[in-house]
């Protein structure tokens, strides 16, 4: 991890792969990613943790799957939102949006539950910013 600012434009701007998160550094024992979205990704869980969300650029949407049905919450540029642990959620971004995700170090993008894997998403515990 570098020891100097990372200005997130310059990071976005160094990779263009979707739903392929990158991490800019981490945080005790979290990686704190950043991530270029577009279109859905895959339903999923993560048992153990929450996620934390922030939207950068576009707009995203989440769907959840909850004990009172399901529903869709929309983030705007400038919101956060964190799905609580256990809670299936699809984000989808259908005209674009960059991320920044809190999430504890090696929790895999797809999830511990999951539908099955589209090639459009990287089934990944985040790669180098590599800049």
């Amino acid at each position: 991890m570098s020891n100097e600012p990372i200005a997130l434009g310059a990071a976005l701007a160094s990779f263009d792969a979707l739903w392929s998160p990158r991490i800019v550094t981490r945080v005790n024992d979290y990686d704190v990613r950043i991530a270029k979205v577009e279109g859905e990704h895959l339903w999923h869980a993560h048992d153990d943790t929450d996620e934390f969300f922030l939207v950068l650029e576009g707009e995203l949407y989440i769907s959840l799957r909850e004990s009172a049905g399901e529903r869709t919450v929309r983030l705007p540029r400038g919101s956060v939102f964190t799905v609580p642990r256990g809670t299936e959620h699809k984000p989808y971004a259908p005209t674009g949006a960059a991320l920044l995700l809190f999430e504890p170090t090696g929790t895999p993008t797809v999830g511990d539950r999951h539908d099955e894997v589209p090639d459009h998403v990287d089934a990944t515990t985040g790669h180098a910013l590599g800049f």
